[in-house]
């Protein structure tokens, strides 16, 4: 299951014994796979700074960064990348997402716990923003491409009657620069091409014989030309109209036509440049990763354009990757990450306000194993911590604060702090 949920008790003994019955039951009962998950000492400043962060960290909480990533889903997601550490003392390398979950750890260098707890969740804010403002800039240039191209790919498209035809007739259908012929185009019913053939040149004076020629069809009927004299243009398109042939309103222009067949090729270009190139890319390489990863790129990173590099530099190093696409995978890693820093930093706070001080809580990391036995864990940890209930009451009415999670005689009541991280978006 792509689903994790993310709780909190006290560190007291008493507590400590509760989370150890909680293994028990939960490992024995198969219903959860459950780590510790490590969080740092902050410092923890006053109260009505920690309820201000409280309201900060859920709205950050929202970050949605990935949808954009709905484009791209089952061929850019599936070899994205974590970087992180598999245990304390492990190598930073790249694994996968669970791995990068279920191996926590905060990230020092990038935000430095021993900073005001304002401050690293301000850095965080900021960079989430910067992110997001980026996101929505590129996606918007790269969605007008996508729809310039999709409208032009539909004059391509449909039958005979609607799509452009600079695709289909030649410079060699046509009598061109003649001050008297004209070559036109006439769409013919499949069953009536034996009529077509037997009565297009008396269906006006001066066409010219044995002129027409089947140039395509569709399922419904064929493109024929036919060239006759200029003058009587009006009165062939009227004795073909009685006869259920339609004459198509097209006059050949070199210049147009190669103008759209140029517009075409730009805009397929300019896509694959963005992305396309760098599906092929990945694919080349799919046996090297495994499904749904999330790539991210740590400060200092080679992968990371540096300050002076080139273009051409940088496109060599992404492997022919478009640049949309190695921008998101930088880039959406990076607010993952961040969404995941968050998400301790909720815990820290919450527990916090909820536990009093001093700072003394074990955060632990629950995976379910089965989507039916929810359920079932839900009733095990409130039976297991149902101790916290007056503890938790208490809290509520003297720091006079909305807690996350904690709602008296309501179903969604966790007598201890809890926090549900979905990692189902990105399958």
């Amino acid at each position: 299951m792509s689903e994790f949920w993310l709780i909190s008790a006290p560190g007291d003994k008493e507590n400590v014994q509760a989370l150890e019955r909680m293994n028990t039951v939960t490992s024995k009962s198969n219903l959860s796979y459950n780590t510790k998950f490590a969080i740092p000492d902050f410092k923890v400043g006053t109260l009505d700074s920690l309820v201000g962060l409280s309201d900060e960290l859920g709205k950050l909480d929202t970050f949605r960064g990935w949808e954009v990533m709905e484009d791209f889903k089952g061929e850019a997601q599936e070899h994205l990348l974590a970087n992180g550490r598999l245990g304390v003392a492990g190598p930073l390398t790249w694994i996968d997402l669970t791995s990068f979950v279920t191996h926590f750890e905060w990230d020092m260098a990038k935000y430095p716990a021993k900073q005001p707890l304002v401050s690293v969740v301000d850095t965080i804010a900021k960079q989430l923003a910067q992110i997001e403002m980026d996101l929505k800039s590129r996606t918007a240039a790269y969605n007008t491409l996508k729809t310039n191209l999709e409208n032009l790919e539909k004059k391509f498209m449909g039958n005979l009657f609607t799509r452009t035809l600079s695709d289909i007739v030649s410079k060699e259908d046509f009598v061109l620069d003649s001050e008297y012929l004209i070559t036109l185009l006439v769409i013919v019913p499949k069953p009536n091409y034996s009529q077509w053939q037997k009565t297009y040149e008396s269906l006006s004076d001066m066409v010219v014989p044995r002129s027409t020629k089947l140039i395509t069809e569709d399922k419904e009927g064929g493109l024929f030309t036919v060239t006759l004299f200029r003058k009587v243009i009006e009165d062939f398109k009227t004795k073909a109209k009685e006869n259920k042939f339609t004459v198509r309103e097209f006059y050949y222009d070199e210049k147009e036509i190669k103008r759209e067949r140029e517009e075409m090729a730009r805009l397929l270009s300019d896509k694959k440049q963005q992305y396309q190139t760098s599906c092929v890319a990945l694919k080349k390489g799919s046996s090297t990763f495994p499904d749904h990863k999330v790539k991210v790129t740590p400060l200092g990173n080679p992968d990371r354009p540096a300050a002076g590099q080139t273009d051409r530099e940088r496109e060599s190093e992404g492997e022919g990757e478009g640049p949309l696409l190695r921008w998101l995978k930088v880039n959406f890693s990076e607010a993952f990450i961040a969404w995941i820093h968050v998400k301790a930093l909720r815990v820290f706070v919450e527990s916090v306000l909820r536990y009093g001080l001093p700072v003394n809580f074990q955060a632990v990391l629950l995976q379910p194993l089965k989507k039916s036995s929810t359920k079932r864990l839900r009733e095990v940890l409130n039976s297991v911590f149902r101790h916290l209930d007056e503890v938790a009451a208490t809290s509520i009415l003297d720091a006079s604060v909305e807690i996350p999670g904690l709602q008296l005689n309501n179903q969604d009541y966790f007598p201890y702090v809890y926090f549900h991280i979905d990692l189902s978006l990105l399958d």
